[in-house]
């Protein structure tokens, strides 16, 4: 085995982009085409993606020692971007603000490395995360920086990783 193991760079080989609808449990290549891609909007830490897992515990009378199994998951996902509401750029670059209006049924869909701009394929690996938009909190502006916003979200349905079909 090599010393290094060689990796993949994040920058530049992630894509997100938000499906208003999903038929199945895997999206076609036709409703990510028509989807709206953030990927250029969110922060570099902007995809904010988590999940934790409860443990149940398994104690027994025979035992000494308190054992666990696997419990509940719980899935959040926080997205933090460029917000151009109330510049000159909200009509032509704001798609991030007007896609996530709170209370609307949404789903990310994440695919990471391969180039941004490389079109999604049969075969390629993303993960589907359904959820309910929340509020938009502006983040406080600072200098030497842009306006960005942060949304909550809530994921309302199971986030799998999927292959693309054809």
């Amino acid at each position: 085995m090599p010393n290094a193991i060689p990796a993949t760079p994040a920058d530049g080989n992630v894509k997100v982009v938000i499906a208003t609808a999903v038929a199945g449990d895997i999206p076609t290549l036709a409703e990510l085409t028509a989807a709206v891609d953030i990927s250029c909007y969110l922060t570099a830490d902007g995809f904010a993606y988590a999940v934790e897992q409860a443990a149940i515990t398994d104690e027994r009378l025979c035992s000494t020692e308190t054992f666990n199994l696997p419990g509940r998951k719980t899935t959040t996902l926080a997205l933090t971007g460029i917000d151009n509401t109330n510049s000159p750029l909200e009509d032509e670059y704001n798609e991030m603000a007007d896609t996530l209006t709170e209370g609307a049924q949404r789903y990310a869909v994440y695919r990471s490395g391969l180039p941004y701009d490389a079109p999604f394929a049969a075969g390629q690996k993303v993960r589907v995360i359904p959820f309910l938009t929340g509020v938009k909190t502006e983040i406080a502006p600072e200098a030497n920086s842009v306006l960005r916003s942060t949304w909550a979200t809530f994921p309302n349905g199971p986030s799998q990783l999927v292959t693309l079909a054809a």
